[in-house]
């Protein structure tokens, strides 16, 4: 596609407009674009934002798209700096998107573009130099600054002095013009588009207090002669680097997993022509039918099953399966997994959106673009509170310049630097985004980032039972046996007929069994009865029939039967009768546990019967089930408990699921749930592991307390420094060290969220 010649910002103006017009061919906008669903005419577009630094931008970048035409809504995520576009061909195009971006001081690529890591990579190598630089020019300074600390009045000459002036001025100018260089761009841009952001204060404090000292080291008996802030300069930028180095590896773990997951598909494949041959072709030309060969290393392109050759498969980020998975023919593998062993020739089943790799990235991308309800309240306040930062600083250089305006112009400087609002606009999209990639890699995706604080309150947990509790087989249970008789010897003899037959109750007596089915011989079926066969190999041949009471002459049992039942019997007669119910998903008793010892309430709904319901709940370790109800009943029975105060989290996967995980305060879906179910939830199990449930909510419980703590460091840095500055105790280079400090331990402290406990 034509988007992999844009550049970031480095073409001419018309070079720019001539590759954007580019992207306007409807062939091109609908590679990165999809139909928005139950909107007839609608697309939704995902954007990779280049240049948002702080919480204001993300409302620069809404305002800036959503004035275009036949835009109808636009979502930011200043944290993962991705943009969500609702819009409708006709009067808006692509180019017009990224020429409004331009104007507002920012570019874009489509989420997903294959060499969007190319700039990413070019962008986080400059801040690395410009972070070293400062770095190396802080050490330099900091040595020169030394002497004026702890020297005596009069043990350095004027002389001396002004060298070392002059050494920290040149050693300081490479800081300013290279290592400065994003603030200062940014904080022009926002100027220029008659907004605050969070590097205009930035930019102001170290322009201030450069500006001071140049003019006291040109002019050392002029009113600024008395004091310089190169030390503090430089320190301010290099910790004010540091935390934004920390803040970029951290979305490059979490928000970063996304384009990873984008990117995986591989440009192109090999298909097999009529000769036999194998031809390389563009991934976007495969069609439904095609085989194609995956070479050890290569990952698969397309949902399809194996025809020929065994292989390990990787599914892990795709479904969170750890261990790799064995493939043969007659295998199902999906895109975007990962061959590791042999070569596997596969023939293509769905393509493009078709696949559960499309659906996977399209809820990834819903999520990249979510803010958490705090970091909205965070953006909304960013403006105000920069703008009361400036007035602030301005108030208390009036105070003080009558007294001494060296000591204003360090107070100003002071105040615009220990109240930079990082820490506060960290605090919980750094949060939310660690914990979400740590569940990402475990395999649970998550849809909504506002469902992490929903998360954490609920306490009650609603579980369905078909397809959720259970698995999609039934379970055997011996109930009877002739005396004398083997009960593992009867086993084997029912599978060896059940074998020959597609019945699921046959199904079940061959899974069932451990080990190998004996063989059979001479089968027949009786419609309506049963199977009759004979043993292969045995030296009577003996004479086996499977199924009903009546065909298999069993005697009368004392307790009615819950489930269906089949039976067996030989020459002689009754044998033996089998039970089955639904199996209950082995994790399930081990979930449910956990969750009650979080001190959830845990309830099973269902609309199979009654008894079936209950039985089903006591092998589960569920106190409180209900069965027989439909649909409607689930959801006023959710609505009851919310009446009753209680917040509810539901766990389903089927379509009569819908409206009640629509209904409840957090939702979750497995991974083979129907479309349906999978967008109206908030949590999405990949991997359909119950064990998945508990621990996100625990991660939820965790993300909220890590915000919690965030927010508390970051007001009481605030209601501790801010005085100190006004009051004119905290120099320049204290207050750099107090701000970079205070978001370092924010992201630091979000960081720990990246690990979920006792993951691998």
């Amino acid at each position: 596609m034509q988007t992999a010649t844009l550049a970031l910002g480095s073409e001419p103006v018309a070079a720019l407009n001539a590759a954007w017009a580019a992207l306007d061919e409807r062939a091109e906008w609908e590679d990165f674009s999809r139909p928005v669903a139950g909107r007839d005419g609608w697309w939704e577009t995902y954007l990779a934002i280049d240049g948002m630094h702080c919480a204001a931008c993300s409302l620069t970048v809404e305002e800036a798209l959503g004035q275009l035409p036949d835009v109808d809504g636009v979502q930011v995520n200043g944290a993962t700096a991705m943009a969500r576009l609702v819009w409708r061909p006709g009067r808006t195009r692509p180019s017009a998107w990224m020429a409004a971006l331009q104007r507002a001081g920012y570019t874009a690529l489509p989420a997903g573009d294959m060499l969007l890591a190319a700039p990413r990579l070019q962008a986080q190598r400059l801040m690395l130099w410009r972070w070293l630089v400062a770095g190396f020019c802080m050490m330099q300074v900091m040595m020169y600054a030394v002497p004026a600390y702890v020297a005596g009045p009069g043990e350095i000459t004027p002389d001396v002095q002004a060298l070392l002036r002059w050494a920290s001025w040149v050693l300081t100018l490479p800081v300013v013009l290279f290592s400065c260089w994003p603030f200062f761009a940014t904080a022009l841009r926002d100027l220029r588009g008659r907004r605050i952001g969070m590097d205009v204060p930035v930019a102001l404090g170290i322009l201030i207090t450069f500006g001071a000292s140049t003019a006291a080291t040109f002019d050392a008996a002029g009113p600024w002669g008395a004091e310089v802030w190169y030390d503090s300069v430089t320190m301010f930028v290099f910790f004010l680097l540091s935390g934004r180095l920390l803040e970029q590896r951290l979305r490059d773990r979490t928000a970063g997993s996304l384009e990873a997951l984008m990117r995986r598909l591989p440009d192109s494949v090999e298909r097999q022509v009529a000769d036999g041959q194998y031809e390389r072709v563009a991934l976007r030309r495969l069609v439904v039918g095609d085989l194609v060969r995956v070479l050890p290393g290569e990952v698969i392109p397309a949902d399809g099953t194996v025809t020929a050759g065994d292989s390990r498969v990787d599914e892990a980020l795709l479904t969170g399966e750890s261990a790799p998975l064995q493939r043969s023919a007659g295998g199902a593998v999906i895109a975007g997994s990962h061959n590791l062993s042999g070569v596997l020739l596969v023939r293509v089943e769905r393509v493009g959106a078709e696949t559960r790799y499309a659906s996977i990235v399209a809820l990834m991308e819903q999520a990249s673009v979510q803010k958490p309800r705090l970091a909205q309240v965070a953006d909304r306040i960013a403006s105000p509170f920069l703008l009361g930062v400036l007035l602030a600083s301005a108030a208390a250089a009036l105070w003080w310049w009558p007294v001494d305006p060296a000591h204003a112009i360090s107070v100003a400087a002071a105040v615009l630097i220990v109240t930079c609002p990082c820490a506060l606009s960290l605090a919980t999209p750094a949060a939310t985004l660690a914990a979400a990639g740590a569940l990402a890699r475990r395999g649970v995706l998550v849809r909504r980032l506002q469902a992490l604080e929903a998360g954490a309150s609920v306490d009650t947990v609603v579980f369905d039972k078909t397809g959720t509790l259970t698995e999609d087989r039934m379970a055997v249970l011996m109930r009877r046996v002739r005396p004398g008789i083997d009960p593992g010897q009867v086993l084997h003899l029912a599978a060896a007929l059940a074998q020959h037959s597609h019945h699921p109750v046959s199904r079940a007596i061959v899974q069932a069994v451990a080990g190998t089915v004996p063989g059979a011989e001479n089968i027949t079926e009786i419609a309506g009865h049963g199977l009759q066969g004979q043993i292969a190999g045995a030296a009577a041949g003996r004479v086996l029939r499977l199924g009903s009471a009546a065909f298999c002459g069993a005697p009368p049992q004392d307790t009615p039967a819950h489930g269906p039942q089949v039976h067996l019997a030989d020459e002689q007669g009754w044998l033996a009768s089998f039970e089955f119910e639904e199996a209950l998903r082995p994790d399930a008793r081990p979930a449910v546990g956990r969750l009650q010892a979080m001190g959830l309430r845990v309830q099973l709904l269902s609309g199979d019967q009654a008894g079936a319901v209950l039985r089903l709940a006591a092998r589960a370790g569920i106190d409180e089930a209900y069965g027989q109800r439909t649909p409607e009943d689930k959801l006023a029975h959710v609505r009851s408990l919310q009446l009753r105060g209680r917040r509810v989290v539901m766990v389903g996967d089927g379509m009569n699921d819908g409206p009640v995980l629509a209904c409840a305060d957090l939702s979750v879906a497995m991974g083979h749930a129907v479309p349906l179910a999978q967008a109206r939830s908030d949590f999405v199990v990949l991997g359909s592991r119950l064990a998945d449930v508990p621990a996100l909510l625990l991660q939820a419980r965790r993300t909220r307390s890590v915000v919690r703590q965030n927010l508390l460091w970051a007001a009481v840095y605030n209601a501790v420094c801010v005085p100190l500055a006004v009051l004119g105790f905290m120099p320049p280079w204290l207050a750099g060290l107090g701000m970079a400090a205070s978001s370092l331990l924010v992201v630091l402290n979000s960081a720990r969220l990246a690990r979920l406990p006792g993951a691998a």
